[in-house]
């Protein structure tokens, strides 16, 4: 049975969350009193539908389910994870935190807030205990971090529980030791923003060129190695202590006026606002969001491919997904289904369908998943042996489009202590898209040539191949090049 979040505010944050939540497979009730929060909700998921697949290497579990709620009750009864996104008030929040706990006072609420302290929403609450910050940024359904903050009010084992419940859905919780308004990253971002400020008003740079700056050069080393990372790098081989030696100094120049805020007053704001329209006004906010999110999936895919960074929580993600897929059925007088897939923006090519590389990817995958069942897999390989791909015959019987998805079966058409002859089947809701053959060979892979594959390893595969020979041949197994079909 799926689980249920509950989301209280359907605005940009609010509508990131319930994308983030349906789509990792959990149901969702949304409430915001704007009439207008469905559509509003239903833009931002439709963007998460179109990026938030591209970071996965498998599947998306089952869509949840999405409601909209009438009232905070009816949102919140039988929630197992409650986020609060309203407006930054703290009187509405607190009015909003005291009817989530009327119905469900032993239920974890996470809040939004970019600067309220936890001990700040708790006040006056039924159960301070289960009240805390998580904290996200937008876009939400792509951003992995959050900002845990819990009070000395909280239950640790409540806030683990929390913790475990945002890495379930794919993001990144940062555990804030000591609460402090506006955390951590929210301080960065206004010291930034101040001095951003001042620099426009000053007429020292425009809104583009400050944008420049950071989106072609310290922008692009802090998305992958954040601030101190960076820094020690810069010491060169000396390191940290010798980039605080040379550049510590520094901070007593009068570079910065971070300590001084310029006047908040309409001059400034209309000089800031016609920048701003001026440098993007010709795209659309949900334009802006659609390159946003390209951008961030190309960044991010970069980071996974290197297992560094926002990647490395990705591909964690991914390994969560694989270990709770269910095992093949031990039943082996059938093809044995070992993969699941789904066809992602990067697979497609210039006709709109699945590429040619990626039906050998796809058939890799289940290659390796049915290696990994009989105990040849990377713990195997480790060991100095391994399977090789000797020849692989691949027919194209159907077209698979993004976001198919797709599965992939294995039938053991031949086996003995060095070969393995397979016929591997891709499918789309049960009709082949493509079939490959392959036959592979055993390795010694310090000789370098084959050799007899482990006792182990027979041991598991030939009860499948003894099965699998009391199958029909599949059709097209033993196809050459050009041959006509039947």
């Amino acid at each position: 049975m799926a689980r249920k979040a509950s989301i209280i505010g359907g605005g940009v944050i609010g509508g990131g969350w319930a994308a983030r939540f349906l789509l990792n497979g959990w149901d969702v009730a949304v409430f915001d009193p704007d009439p207008e929060a469905p559509r509003k909700v239903g833009e931002v998921l439709a963007n998460a539908r179109a990026a938030l697949p591209a970071l996965s290497d498998g599947p998306m579990p089952a869509e949840g389910r999405l409601s909209f709620a009438a009232t905070i009750t009816e949102a919140v009864e039988g929630a197992d994870y409650v986020q609060e996104s309203v407006s930054e008030r703290l009187d509405l929040k607190h009015r909003v935190l005291a009817q989530i706990q009327q119905v469900a006072p032993q239920t974890p609420v996470g809040s939004s807030t970019s600067g309220f302290k936890p001990s700040e929403l708790q006040q006056g609450a039924a159960n301070p205990a289960t009240i805390f910050v998580a904290h996200p940024f937008n876009p939400v359904y792509l951003l992995p971090l959050a900002e845990v903050v819990p009070s000395p009010a909280n239950d640790p084992t409540l806030i683990e529980a929390a913790k475990q419940t945002l890495r379930e859905i794919g993001m990144f919780p940062l555990h804030i030791r000591k609460e402090i308004d506006a955390h951590i990253a929210d301080r960065f971002l206004e010291a930034v923003w101040r001095e951003a400020l001042w620099l426009v008003k000053d007429g020292i740079a425009t809104t583009e060129e400050i944008d420049e700056a950071i989106r072609m050069g310290f922008g692009l080393r802090w998305g992958q190695m954040g601030l101190f990372e960076t820094y020690r790098i810069a010491g060169g081989e000396a390191g940290m202590k010798h980039f605080m030696a040379q550049f510590g100094p520094c901070l007593q120049w009068p570079w910065t006026r971070l300590t001084d805020v310029p006047e908040f007053n309409d001059a400034l704001v209309d000089l800031i606002a016609g920048q701003s329209d001026a440098q993007s006004g010709h795209h659309s906010i949900r334009e802006l969001e659609r390159i946003r999110d390209s951008n961030l999936i190309g960044f991010l895919r970069a980071l996974k491919d290197r297992n560094w960074g926002a990647g490395r929580v990705l591909n964690e993600h991914d390994a969560r997904r694989r270990a709770a897929m269910p095992d093949p059925s031990p039943d082996h007088a059938a093809p044995m289904e070992m993969a699941r897939m789904q066809v992602l923006p990067g697979w497609i090519d210039y006709n709109g369908h699945m590429t040619e590389s990626r039906y050998l990817f796809a058939c890799s995958e289940t290659t390796d998943a049915f290696l990994r069942h009989i105990g040849a897999g990377l713990d195997y390989v480790a060991g100095g042996h391994s399977y090789y791909s000797a020849e692989t015959h691949i027919l194209h019987k159907g077209e698979a489009k993004l976001g198919d998805r797709l599965t992939g079966s294995v039938q053991v058409l031949a086996a003995d202590e060095k070969r393995l002859h397979v016929f591997v089947t891709i499918a789309r809701d049960g009709v082949a898209v493509a079939t490959l053959e392959q036959m592979l060979l055993h390795v010694d892979m310090k000789a370098g040539r084959a050799c007899p594959a482990a006792p182990a390893v027979l041991a598991r595969l030939m009860p499948i191949a003894q099965a699998h020979a009391a199958l029909p041949r599949p059709e097209g197994a033993g196809r050459h090049v050009g041959q006509r079909r039947a």
